[in-house]
């Protein structure tokens, strides 16, 4: 188990010198006019030259990247070129709020998840096909327009939580959650359509196996059946699509945060990346990689739990 972990840590670090080396160069391949975005339009080229010597931005090309990597090996991911902010601690500023979002997405993807593709499962007939269809409506369904239905209702008409904005955990709970909930129902709507087809599909053929059979020979209750025996073992493919929306779900929070104004991380990647801002735009990737590693390693450590038959190595 040791050497798996220190495989995969090993793997993940030659993963994140691969894309934020990928990044490095494709972003100024882009030949994005950094200093003429700080200067502004009217900017002279003396100007121009004065911001790209005070930035390093006229030094060669591997010079440039070596610094960058010799900062991050000491714990230094740079400041933003615009704000002039370190760059952890603008993305430790940012990260509560996607993280808010994010979590109480995926709480309310599996909780409802569970439930529609256990009784999906379980009931097969009409109230199969009745949450099939809902799934299928809720992955099709446009998530800003259904962004938008649910601040007309519930903030402008009823008044129950706040258009747009975000309140931290620790100043107001009550608010925090008020400030996050409608951002999370809509980021977990696709997810639900996807997790509970996944958990429906799992349990449909752990219930056709020979031990179900036997199981159920033997008196074994149908409750049972399902819960204790079937659902265990039905889990490991749905918690690898679990995981998998998980980190999914960081790329589309940026649309979340641009309907309900709320300052994560996804919109401030996304106007680093307009911006040509490479130290936030490599600092985001480096915690992107990070995430993918974590998740997929404790997706493999999980499923083995699971499931003693999964073999790790």
């Amino acid at each position: 188990m040791f050497r798996f972990i220190l495989s995969r840590l090993g793997s993940g670090l030659v993963l994140i010198f691969i894309v934020t080396t990928g990044t490095f160069f494709l972003t100024h391949a882009a030949s994005v006019p950094v200093a003429l975005n700080l200067a502004g339009p009217a900017a002279t080229q003396e100007q121009i030259d004065g911001i790209n010597a005070q930035l390093g931005l006229d030094r060669p090309l591997i010079t440039q990247y070596a610094t960058w990597v010799q900062g991050v090996l000491h714990g230094d991911l740079g400041r933003s070129y615009f704000s002039t902010e370190p760059v952890s601690d603008a993305m430790a500023n940012r990260l509560p709020v996607t993280m808010s979002v994010v979590v109480l997405a995926m709480i309310i993807t599996l909780i409802i998840s569970v439930i529609l593709g256990v009784l999906a499962a379980a009931r097969r007939g009409v109230v199969d096909t009745i949450i099939q269809a809902i799934s299928t409506i809720s992955f099709v369904f446009p998530a800003i327009i259904l962004g938008i239905v649910l601040v007309f209702v519930f903030a402008i008409t009823l008044n129950w939580v706040p258009a747009v904005g975000f309140t931290p955990f620790l100043e107001s709970p009550s608010e925090w959650f008020a400030s996050v909930i409608l951002p999370a129902v809509v980021l977990s709507i696709g997810g639900i359509a996807s997790l509970s087809a996944q958990i429906r599909g799992s349990l449909l053929d752990e219930l056709g196996k020979d031990y179900i059979k036997t199981l159920r020979s033997r008196g074994v209750s149908e409750r049972s059946l399902l819960l204790r025996h079937a659902l265990r073992n039905a889990s490991g493919p749905a918690f690898t699509t679990f995981s998998l929306l998980f980190i999914g779900l960081f790329g589309a929070a940026l649309f979340v945060e641009k309907i309900f104004a709320l300052p994560g991380v996804g919109t401030f990647g996304f106007t680093a990346t307009i911006q040509g801002d490479l130290p936030v735009m490599l600092g985001l990737t480096i915690f992107s990689v990070v995430l993918v590693v974590v998740v997929n390693l404790i997706v493999d450590l999980v499923s083995g739990w699971l499931n003693p038959k999964v073999r790790l190595s």
